[in-house]
């Protein structure tokens, strides 16, 4: 029985560690990718950009299944826009988990979110939909992580940490247990968050938190 194909909206350097994540999956077979009109019939790791967004409504008459794979550190609004557009037309977006990653069967994970390599998704954690969980992270127990938002590599969201939409957590930081981020937050590269972050808060080591 043939795999399902899949589209890749997006066709940067996320992409390509999506595209290894999607292989070890096994559950799909990529389709292609979307990018810009200047990358068309460029090569990424084997697979071709063979659309551009405007390509997208005659896509999904072909190609039901996409992931948006385009990257996330200063803002969501990109993967916003194109996950929208991606649900408005009807693509299916689904979850897509690496076999080396251990996401809790009490935990849950969003539509169109994709869990990197070795990340841990821990007991009564939910991931909302659009999410980018990336290599190493961890979600300790009760985490919520909502819509649009990246957990970069190696950060630690401890128990019950509460992500409001749209945020990013940089490499390496640590998130004290409890603590709730605002949505839209940006909180920089191997930091220690021990306070709440209001909506909108850039933390990025240059003052105390």
């Amino acid at each position: 029985m043939s795999k399902p194909k899949l589209i890749l909206i997006g066709a940067g350097g996320h992409a390509h560690a999506c595209i290894d994540v999607i292989e070890q999956h096994g559950g799909y077979q990529i389709a292609g990718l979307v990018g810009m009109p200047e990358e068309m019939h460029t090569q990424h790791l084997g697979y071709e950009v063979i659309a551009t967004d405007g390509d997208l409504p005659q896509l999904v008459k072909d190609y039901p299944y996409a992931l948006i794979t385009v990257g996330q550190i200063q803002t969501p609004d990109h993967r916003i826009r194109l996950h929208q557009q991606a649900n408005k037309l009807g693509f299916q977006l689904p979850a897509i988990i690496a076999p080396s990653a251990h996401v809790s069967h009490h935990a849950t994970v969003g539509s169109g979110s994709i869990v990197m390599h070795g990340a841990i998704i821990n007991a009564g954690a939910r991931v909302g939909s659009n999410c980018i969980i990336n290599t190493r992270a961890l979600l300790e127990h009760d985490v919520a992580v909502a819509d649009h938002c990246h957990i970069s590599t190696g950060a630690i969201l401890n128990g019950d940490v509460k992500i409001g939409a749209g945020s990013f957590v940089g490499s390496g930081s640590v998130i004290k247990e409890s603590l709730t981020l605002g949505q839209r937050c940006v909180m920089g590269m191997g930091l220690s968050v021990r306070h709440n972050q209001a909506a909108h808060a850039h933390f990025l080591g240059h003052n105390k938190s």
